[in-house]
């Protein structure tokens, strides 16, 4: 976490806020002790956060300013969790709820002695969040982070998991105006800001937790694998370890990747259902249904019938709007490197394969690769089932995957070739005949250097200049791209 986001974290400090003074020509105004005793708990924590080392002198000076408001001096512990403090305390579980907030100040007047209280729970809470320790993970560790985060999604007015969900991002604010537990009556918090730096952030280390932890005591105890959050670096190590995998950590591991295929796929369904809209088909006569009549049409059509003495319409014909889409039958044939570096590609491909296998009249085709090749085609309907019988790593041998995908090219014309991977082969000069080969066959070649949510990836060079003299550049980033190179063929 950056010193920036830290101080955008701390409740009650504003950016470039005026030091305070007193009345014009007095100069400044004594030193406010309850002022001195927040920076002294939010010097600390930035101690903390960027310095593992234990600063005496803020640790023994924030022990007396806790001691002295009264609050339980385990708010210091690094090692306490806040569930601990909560149960031995359980007053305080009412100030943490909203404790992040904004408060509402109409009067301009600061409650002092309150912003010192507020900064030492909010310390607790960040430093118990973001001040991870290296080394390995335990499934108690990972569950009592857990714990904290809610926590800390508390504070800020969500529901637990919903800033690590990104699910806040639609909602007002995740509780009633006023609701806030602390007695001030803040309004709903305004989480458009703190919900795109936050959120990621908390779920890039809950995934760092996951990878240094024994990944397998977790999915054996049910209870911490429902409270795991699906993230593709989860789903990566998922399907790395399946079949090391039996019993209950099989199946809770399933259902983990079967989560996130679920939430990435209806994002994806949205997005293609939006660009697979094809053209009106006029050669097919409009159904003479009253939902396809079209008023304006028939009024204009018929005003040669107008009757001024009756004023009266007399309708001749009416008529009706096409709503028949041309649809051709299509043949798409997918073919992803299934390598350790395209492991994001291989999970938003199985998916949007199986999208456009739900489609009518696309026959769609599925080949995943590394040294071997492997036709997924029965199982391209069902993204999970696809995901479960991939091999993940291993080298790359594109042309095992040609052998498999030139046979399925029956009607070049009516033909697209999406090809996934980053290129980096041993028999590049090979595989890239059989690429121009396909080209030059009348099938439509689409080149894809990634497939991921975030639109990062690397493409080989020696391929990328060559795609680019072919007349087929390599799409390179967000998946919405892949998405509209494939509308055009399909409409």
């Amino acid at each position: 976490m950056t010193q920036e986001t830290a101080r955008d974290l701390t409740p009650g400090t504003g950016h470039g806020a005026p030091a305070d003074t007193g009345p014009v020509g007095t100069g400044p105004a004594a030193p406010d002790p309850q002022e001195n005793r927040r920076q002294v708990l939010y010097w600390r924590l930035l101690a903390r956060l960027f310095d593992p080392e234990e600063q005496p002198g803020l640790e023994s000076a924030s022990l007396a300013v806790v001691e002295d408001i009264g609050l339980p001096p385990a708010l210091l512990d690094p090692d306490a969790s806040v569930d601990s403090v909560v149960q031995r305390h359980p007053e305080l579980a009412a100030e943490l709820d909203g404790l992040m907030a904004p408060e509402p100040d109409p009067d301009g007047t600061r409650d002092r002695s309150a912003e010192v209280r507020r900064a030492a729970l909010a310390s607790k809470l960040l430093l118990n969040v973001f001040a991870s320790r290296p080394g390995e993970v335990t499934a108690g560790q990972l569950a009592r982070w857990q714990a904290d985060a809610d926590w800390l999604e508390r504070a800020f007015g969500c529901e637990p998991g919903e800033l690590r969900g990104g699910k806040a991002g639609s909602r007002s604010g995740g509780r009633a105006a006023g609701n806030t537990g602390t007695g001030y009556g803040a309004p709903t918090p305004d989480l458009s800001r703190l919900i795109p730096e936050i959120g990621p952030e908390l779920g890039a280390i809950e995934a760092g937790l996951v990878q240094r932890m024994r990944l397998r005591e977790v999915l054996a105890d049910p209870r911490l694998a429902a409270r795991l959050t699906p993230s593709m670096s989860l789903v990566e190590q998922l399907l790395r370890d399946k079949d090391n995998l039996s019993g209950v950590a099989l199946a809770n591991a399933k259902s983990l990747i079967k989560r996130y295929v679920d939430e990435v796929a209806q994002v994806l369904r949205t997005q293609v259902e939006k660009a697979t809209a094809g053209e009106l088909d006029r050669s097919v006569p409009p159904k003479r249904v009253f939902r396809n009549l079209d008023l304006d049409r028939t009024i204009w059509k018929n005003l040669t019938n107008w009757s001024p003495e009756e004023e009266r319409l007399y309708v001749d014909r009416l008529y009706y709007r096409h709503t028949s889409r041309k649809t051709t039958p299509q043949r798409l044939i997918v073919v992803v490197d299934q390598s350790g570096s395209m492991v994001d590609s291989m999970v938003n491909c199985t998916i949007l394969a199986s999208i456009f296998a739900g489609l009518p009249k696309v026959d769609v085709h599925l080949i995943a690769y590394d040294t071997q090749a492997l036709d997924l085609t029965p199982w391209s309907h069902d993204p999970f089932e696809t995901l479960l019988r991939t091999k993940l790593g291993g080298g790359t041998d594109g042309t095992v995957a040609m052998a498999l995908a030139q046979p399925k090219i029956a009607e070049p014309r009516n033909t697209v070739v999406v090809w996934i991977s980053d290129f980096y082969e041993w028999r590049c000069q090979e595989l890239y005949d059989s690429f121009a080969a396909v080209h030059r066959s009348g099938a439509k070649f689409i080149p894809v250097g990634s497939v991921t949510s975030s639109g990062r990836g690397s493409v080989n060079p020696w391929f990328r200049e060559r795609f680019k003299d072919l007349g087929t550049p390599v799409i390179s980033g967000h998946i919405k791209k892949l998405v509209h190179e494939l509308k055009t063929f399909l409409t």
